[in-house]
């Protein structure tokens, strides 16, 4: 039987479960953004980027961590999700600095994000076939690239389309990202090796 196979899964595991806590967190505070979106869809464009900007500020933090709890081997990944954080944090900024911004702005910027993050998903998913939770990493990834596109290839015409459709698109990837962490955390716990039980 082969275990170094069984040994590397099983690290990999306690790895990315060590990080359940962060993808949950950030699955509460993306459903949250989009709640807050929904409630008041007739929000001004300044509350709205405010809104998208702390979401964003959050997946910054989420994306970092879990850069760093991406096996070893997967190096290129890695550097992807570092990337990633460093793009999401800088697009905050930019949100947080300019808060005048047209609508047509804040729909490409946030299009754009989704569509890189939703590229990495896929790239993470279909890299690492063995991961249990790997269809779900290909949902969100497919969902956000279809989001970004909608947003960016059409024309938006309403700040309270764009509310609706972004506060629904938040609200669903934030609770995929919470069945994430707690698959996660599931798995890393079923794969931790038991301790020995001593003798009599």
């Amino acid at each position: 039987m082969d275990t170094t196979g069984d040994g590397e899964m099983t690290a990999m595991l306690a790895r990315l479960g060590g990080a359940w806590g962060w993808i949950v967190a950030y699955g509460a505070a993306t459903a949250l953004a989009g709640v807050a979106a929904l409630l008041w869809p007739s929000s001004t464009l300044v509350v709205i980027a405010i809104i998208f900007a702390v979401q964003l500020l959050v997946g910054a933090v989420y994306q970092f961590v879990f850069a760093f709890a991406v096996p070893n081997e997967s190096g290129w990944l890695r550097a992807l999700f570092a990337l990633l954080s460093i793009f999401s944090f800088v697009v905050a900024i930019y949100l947080f600095a300019h808060v005048g911004l047209t609508l047509l702005v804040l729909a490409t910027v946030i299009g754009i994000y989704w569509i890189a993050l939703g590229i990495i998903e896929l790239f993470l998913a279909i890299g690492h076939s063995e991961v249990r939770w790997r269809p779900w990493i290909g949902i969100t990834g497919i969902l956000s690239i279809v989001a970004g596109g909608v947003v960016v290839i059409f024309p938006v015409s309403s700040l309270f389309f764009l509310t609706i459709f972004l506060g629904f698109w938040l609200v669903i990837f934030g609770l995929t990202l919470i069945v994430r962490g707690f698959g996660l955390r599931s798995a890393a716990h079923v794969t931790k090796p038991m301790a020995p039980r001593s003798v009599a």
